[in-house]
This record gives structure tokens, C-alpha cells and sequence, in this order.
């Protein structure tokens, strides 16, 4: 059996100094939480919550899956939502994606991994979406990273749609949704412009999110801009000309598969095993 006494010790190192900074910590926490903000993130083990933030045990509700995906068939997720808003009455909701998402990349390169595969078509649909766009870009780790972004994105969408925010928003709870996404190579969270209340015009503020995630990874491309309610995807070659080039999103294609890729995504014994660069 493997010794777990390391991880024994240190949890009481962590509760003796806890004590030593606020004697009053540990009592507070017994009594209730009042966590701001409910965090859905990745399962990934490097993007810890509380960590990443800065902030302390009871000040962040958390839900975590891999790929941190809403699916309105998900009672897990959608039954800490609605917790998270009636109960606790948090005042914000932040998905936060990570780049180099194991998840992502499993769902772009499209070769099967066992159970998972079926999660991993929810990300595959958001690779239907931005399919054009994609294309035109050649290096995987730019569709890869872009992807990480446009996942995010699309969950907030999710998140915004579902009946316990709605009803939320129209009995006026004060009730905030963010797009975040975390650098693991730099420990940076970047806000992806995608926050949405009970005022904001929702598929407005997406398809701006969207578009400047477009240019920004961009390379030596036009600007673009994505028409959800089409599926067009249209890239402005020459605007001094006033010439515009439309390209409509046909029958989806295959995810796209990287041949030479210097990160990879295995499935390995039954579980899930991210290669870092």
C-alpha cells in the first residue's frame, strides 16, 4: 500500500500555520461560505483555483470537468449552478480554459480515446462552428490555442442560456458570467472580453469575443469576423478596396490531425495523460 503520511503531514503544517495567521479561520469556515464567485474550470491539476487567484478556502465555489465544458444534460454542473445562484447567491460566474488543454487537443486531432470521446464531441461541435477559419490556419498549436479560447467562449454562451440564470437575471440578482482563460507557462489569467448580465445582447458580445480572438491569433492573415447566426466566416482581404471575401461554412469536415506535433494526448491504462511541452 503506498504511504500517504507525507500528504498527512503536510495538511497539518497547512492547518497549524492557517491557525497561526487567523484564529478565527477555521471557525468562520464551520459556520457557512459566502463565496463572490463560481469558478468552472478544468480538472487539469496545474490550474488550481484558490491558487491562481490569490485567494483563501471558502472564497471560491468550484466545479471542475475535463475541458471545463456546461452540457445542459450535465445535472452535475448544472445542479452546482443553480446552487451557486439561489443558494449561495454568488455574484459572478468565471470559465476559465487553459492553454495546452489535453482535452482540446484530444477533440482537434480527433483520433479516439475510449469513453472520453463522448465528452469530447461537445468540443468538437465549437470546432464546427469556427471549421473556415481553422482551415486557413496551417500550425496546429495556433488552431490548438485559438480553440482553448473559442471553448471558453462557447460555454459562457452555454451558461447564459440555461434556465437557472435566465431566471436569475429576470428577477434582477445581481449575476455577472466571464470568460477566462490561464497561461500555464506564465501563470496569467486573460479576460477574453466575454462577460454577460441581464442586460448585455448576448450573441453581440460572443461574436465580438470571437472576432478579436480571430485577429489575435492571426498570422499574416486579414481581420475576420464570424457570423453565428449564418456560420459564415468572412475575412476582409483589402478594406481600402472595400473587398470582401465570404466563405460559408459547408458539411463539417474531419477535426484537423497534427502529423509532427511536439505536444500529444494518449490515452494510456484507462486514463488521460498530457504530455507537456
Amino acid at each position: 500500500m503506498t504511504n500517504l503520511n507525507h500528504l498527512l503531514e503536510s495538511n497539518r503544517r497547512w492547518a497549524t500555520a492557517t491557525y497561526a495567521a487567523d484564529p478565527d479561520f477555521f471557525e468562520k469556515s464551520n459556520l457557512m461560505q459566502t463565496p463572490k464567485y463560481l469558478w468552472i474550470g478544468c480538472s487539469d491539476s496545474r490550474v488550481p483555483a484558490t491558487q491562481v487567484t490569490g485567494l483563501k478556502p471558502g472564497e471560491i465555489f468550484e466545479h471542475r470537468n475535463v475541458a471545463n465544458l456546461v452540457v445542459h444534460s450535465d445535472l452535475n454542473c448544472l445542479s452546482v449552478i443553480q446552487y451557486a445562484i439561489d443558494v449561495l447567491q454568488v455574484e459572478h460566474i468565471l470559465v476559465v480554459g487553459h492553454y495546452g488543454c489535453g482535452g482540446v487537443c484530444a477533440a482537434l486531432e480527433g483520433s479516439a480515446h475510449g469513453l472520453v470521446d463522448n465528452w469530447l464531441r461537445h468540443i468538437q461541435d465549437v470546432i464546427g462552428h469556427h471549421e473556415a477559419w481553422m482551415s486557413n490556419q496551417l500550425d496546429f498549436n495556433t488552431r490548438w490555442k485559438a480553440l482553448c479560447e473559442f471553448n471558453v467562449i462557447e460555454q459562457v454562451r452555454n451558461i447564459a442560456r440555461t434556465t437557472v440564470v435566465g431566471h436569475a437575471w429576470r428577477r434582477g440578482q445581481n449575476l455577472k458570467v466571464h470568460g477566462w482563460i490561464y497561461g500555464i507557462n506564465d501563470g496569467i489569467i486573460k479576460d477574453l472580453s466575454v462577460t454577460l448580465d441581464q442586460r448585455a445582447n448576448i450573441e453581440s458580445v460572443i461574436r465580438s469575443s470571437i472576432e478579436k480572438s480571430y485577429t489575435r491569433h492571426t498570422c499574416n492573415q486579414p481581420c475576420a469576423r464570424y457570423d453565428d447566426r449564418s456560420n459564415y466566416y468572412i475575412s476582409r482581404q483589402n478594406l481600402s478596396q472595400n473587398r470582401h471575401i465570404a466563405c460559408e461554412i459547408g458539411a463539417r469536415q474531419k477535426p484537423f490531425i497534427q502529423q509532427n506535433r511536439s505536444q500529444s494526448f494518449y490515452a494510456h491504462n484507462g486514463s488521460l495523460l498530457e504530455l507537456s511541452r
